[in-house]
């Protein structure tokens, strides 16, 4: 398959967690990260072409998804969305900023999906009842993305996870314990549940940054 290098990059608490509580906005416990950290992790969205987040991130966080920490080019911003159900008012459809890909399923409303170009941005149907990601990459990279950065949330990180299409996984530690049954980690989705299924990794670097601890790793 001819599909983007894919990178998930993600801010972790030291109990796994990626946000305060379900439904809360990661952008509060990212106030933790100092300025090397927020600079790492801006030198990855610069070095990227696209960078992914999932609908639910949009519906909650509102992100940009712009390089601001260090100087360099936008990444295309690319949503996946089954139904097409991004908020019309949502930053990423400020194609002014940075151009915008929104992956729909067979079953998004084709009203859905003519307002979000109207907006600007580009529709790819990939996927018959929700977004397929064995089909969204090869599609993403005729399209010039060689190289994704994917900054969650944790349903996005399994889907990919779960179909081998990630290549590096990079963590910032971040020395806070959250704590929460249902306060979203990395990962969630069904899990693999038997050890020879589970995806392996080999640590490539692990090394401090600012307050932060970042490890590397790449897919074995």
């Amino acid at each position: 398959m001819e599909r983007p290098y894919v990178v998930i990059v993600s801010e972790v608490t030291i109990d796994g967690k990626l946000t305060l509580d379900e439904g809360v906005s990661s952008k509060e416990i990212m106030k933790l990260m100092d300025e090397e950290a927020n600079r790492y992790l801006h030198e990855i969205r610069a070095e990227c072409d696209g960078i992914m987040v999932g609908s639910n991130t949009v519906r909650i966080d509102n992100p940009n998804l712009t390089v601001r920490y260090v100087e360099g080019e936008n990444p295309t911003r690319i949503i996946p969305a089954s139904t097409a159900d991004i908020p019309l008012g949502s930053n990423v459809l400020n194609v002014e900023k940075a151009p915008t890909i929104i992956a729909v399923s067979e079953r998004a409303p084709r009203e859905k999906i003519e307002t979000i170009k109207a907006k600007g941005a580009d529709v790819i149907v990939a996927g018959k009842d929700k977004v397929d990601f064995t089909q969204l990459l090869p599609e993403l990279y005729k399209r010039g993305i060689k190289k994704l950065m994917v900054e969650g949330g944790s349903k996005v990180n399994w889907e990919l996870i779960k179909n081998d299409l990630v290549d590096e996984i990079r963590l910032i530690h971040l020395p806070v314990v959250v704590g929460g049954d249902n306060v979203p980690s990395l990962v969630s989705g069904e899990g693999f549940k038997r050890l020879e299924l589970v995806k392996k990794y080999e640590i490539k670097r692990v090394f401090q940054c600012g307050n932060q601890v970042i490890t590397e790793y790449v897919r074995k």
